[in-house]
């Protein structure tokens, strides 16, 4: 099996996680700045396989789109250009920001490791992962750095 990878994209950066192969563990990988995105993503497709890119959509209260889906939607037709043969799904990403502090919070993680921003969007993209493996039914754990 190859992984799913999820971001949580960012203007200024973008939080990474992805799944073992057999895609039970859901795992933060990297912060990286959202203009060396596609960089990054490329280099990482090229040595691990990635059966599927999922992408937290930003949504307001009552469902619709928020200011920022604009510029997803942009990124995800680029992906798709850059990765034809990897499919990109969406995911609500609603309430991961405030989430991943909560969860720092009660890992005991240091007021200055939940102040670097970079941590709260790499434990925000693994709860878009974990979401979404737990909306098709495959997720078993979940693990974060």
């Amino acid at each position: 099996m190859a992984r799913l990878l999820a971001i949580d994209y960012g203007s200024k950066r973008s939080g990474i996680a992805v799944t073992d192969p057999l895609q039970i563990i859901a795992t933060a990988l990297d912060t990286v700045p959202t203009h060396e995105l596609r960089t990054f993503l490329k280099k990482y497709t090229s040595q691990e396989q990635v059966e599927a890119f999922i992408i937290g959509m930003p949504k307001k209260m009552d469902n619709t789109d928020s200011e920022n889906a604009a510029r997803v939607q942009a990124f995800i037709k680029l992906i798709q250009k850059d990765f034809p043969e990897i499919p990109v799904h969406t995911h609500d990403e609603r309430f991961t920001s405030s989430m991943a502090l909560q969860s720092m919070i009660s890992a005991g993680s240091r007021k200055s490791d939940r102040r670097e921003k970079g941590n709260i969007d790499k434990v925000s993209a693994t709860i878009i992962l974990q979401s979404f493996m737990e909306s098709r039914g495959n997720a078993r754990n979940f693990s974060s750095q």
